[in-house]
């Protein structure tokens, strides 16, 4: 088969079969377009059927050549497996060429965290007198309450609100559901909000049961989102570089140090396992610190 109808092939097993989001079904599809582009580099009538291990090594080399990060080139590599386990499949080869290879090794990086302060201050710092501030101010505090991913803010539902239960219905990655507990001031601010400031939006069409709205009644963009804290972070000076994922990262973060069981926070932030939540487990810097200056005989 050639390349275009084979990855058209993988395109449709990934949206219909692995039940993926636009977003991950274009993340793997730009992983085959770059294999693609290396094996007709090796030999222009090369098919997807004829790569072998050691073109696939030759691969990963060629895009830790081209700057890739270790990160990067893991997850490629993730797109490529993905990508001949359904020409397995689909009996289109034989054997997997991708099967032994090994995804480059990574340092696990500590996500940067924001404080309670921090936190605090970024809403504090929302103009309510703005039509869109109260609006804004929910979303913040629904996103660090539950944890959430950008894209689990945006598509949140008025119908998978269960505010008399403390919980909310989230439709994670590949629509995984989870139920996460929303805190008190979260679900304050989403009944005022949903009451009082939501009613008067004039709605789009097929649009009236997302949660969060634009001033022109249809739901929110990821870049939206990324704005309204950027925009923020200026506003009182914060240094760090921030986005809506440090407020999930700040969620499992502050409920580990506070003491809560690792499988919760699993369960809560919709991790398949648990060694990703595991990154949430170090220690507060600054409390490490405070310890050092206070115990150690050299201090």
């Amino acid at each position: 088969m050639d390349w275009p109808s084979t990855i058209n092939g993988f395109r449709s097993y990934l949206k219909l079969e692995k039940f993926l989001s636009p977003n991950s079904v274009d993340a793997y599809l730009q992983d085959m377009n770059k294999l693609q582009q290396f094996a007709l580099s090796l030999q222009p009538e090369r098919k997807p059927e004829t790569i072998t291990s050691q073109d696939l090594k030759a691969f990963i080399q060629w895009i830790n050549e081209l700057g890739m990060t270790s990160a990067s080139q893991a997850r490629t590599l993730s797109g490529i497996k993905a990508f001949y386990k359904f020409m397995l499949m689909e009996n289109l080869l034989s054997h997997n060429p991708a099967e032994l290879i090994e995804s480059p090794r990574m340092q696990r990086k500590l996500p940067d965290t924001l404080s309670i302060v921090d936190i605090d201050a970024l809403i504090g710092a929302i103009d309510l007198s703005k039509p869109d501030g109260f609006r804004n101010k929910t979303m913040l505090e629904v996103l660090y309450s539950c944890g959430l991913r950008v894209t689990e803010l945006i598509t949140l539902k008025i119908s998978n609100l269960y505010l008399e239960d403390d919980f909310v219905k989230i439709v994670g990655k590949g629509n995984k559901e989870r139920l996460v507990p929303i805190g008190e001031q979260a679900q304050k601010l989403l009944k005022i909000y949903l009451r009082e400031i939501r009613v008067h939006f004039n709605i789009k069409k097929g649009q009236e049961d997302f949660v969060f709205l634009s001033k022109r009644g249809a739901a929110l963009s990821r870049v939206m989102i990324f704005m309204i804290i950027k925009d923020l972070a200026e506003k009182i000076g914060l240094k760090k570089s921030i986005s809506p994922h440090t407020f999930r990262h700040s969620f499992a973060t502050h409920l580990i140090e506070g003491g809560a069981d690792l499988r919760a926070v699993q369960e809560m932030l919709g991790h398949e396992s648990i060694t990703t939540t595991e990154i949430y487990t170090h220690l507060d810097r600054e409390y490490l610190r405070e310890t050092i200056i206070q115990y150690h005989p050299r201090s």
